[in-house]
């Protein structure tokens, strides 16, 4: 099975417009980066799937209505599907980025999960300058994920952030309920969709069939297989 994995972030010039655009304007850069992946749509048809690896899934929609019926699975409607399915629709998501707050609250609505998220967590300060320090915004995350815990009651915790993975991989044995990781979830779904497709092109193949290998992301943030 061959999955596009994209990063929004597809150019040097979109990764600056949206650098650009400071932390009060996250919705448009959310908007910048889903032209981006939209624009992409001509090199992804010849894929199985695709993943959109931006916690706002910036452009999932349109390129599913593009490439249909391919399947295309954005980080963020897999993690909350997957915190919903492990906290009996009581799960809440802690993240870097305040101005995303509302979206996260749109995304979940739009997924019919409005009243399963319990609760979007955010530090304060300025989030660009927590990211620098990948200690300090471990810390800051465990602090949001026992908030979310003890104020909202939450059941499971999504870390809502490509970038924030391997926060999340260290702060799930800390604590007792589910720490959902985007990547990994989406990534599990992908392929529990393709799997009786593929079995079946499988059994055609036959032996020595290499559909199977592995090839990493290129140039653009898009490609690989799984």
């Amino acid at each position: 099975m061959r999955v596009a994995l994209v990063n929004p972030n597809t150019s040097t010039a979109t990764t600056d417009a949206m650098v650009e655009i400071d932390s009060h304007h996250e919705p448009t850069a959310l908007a910048i980066a889903a032209a981006a992946v939209v624009k992409l749509a001509h090199k992804l048809a010849e894929f199985d799937a695709v993943i959109v690896s931006a916690f706002g899934d910036p452009g999932r929609e349109q390129l599913a209505r593009i490439l249909s019926p391919v399947p295309v699975i954005g980080i963020g409607e897999a993690s909350m599907a997957e915190a919903a399915k492990l906290s009996n629709n009581c799960f809440a998501v802690a993240t870097t980025t305040p101005d995303l707050r509302a979206s996260i609250q749109d995304m979940a609505a739009a997924n019919g999960l409005g009243t399963a998220l319990v609760g979007v967590r955010t530090p304060d300060g300025d989030a660009a300058t927590l990211m620098s320090d990948a200690r300090k915004t471990e810390e800051a995350l465990a602090a949001l994920i026992q908030l979310a815990v003890d104020a909202d009651g939450a059941r499971a915790v999504i870390i809502g952030g490509g970038p924030l993975a391997l926060a999340a991989r260290a702060l799930a044995p800390r604590f007792r309920c589910p720490i959902v990781e985007p990547i990994p979830v989406a990534v599990a779904r992908t392929v529990a969709l393709l799997q009786p497709a593929h079995s079946l092109a499988q059994s055609h193949a036959g032996p020595g069939s290499t559909s199977d290998n592995l090839n990493r992301p290129g140039h653009g943030g898009a490609g690989g297989r799984l």
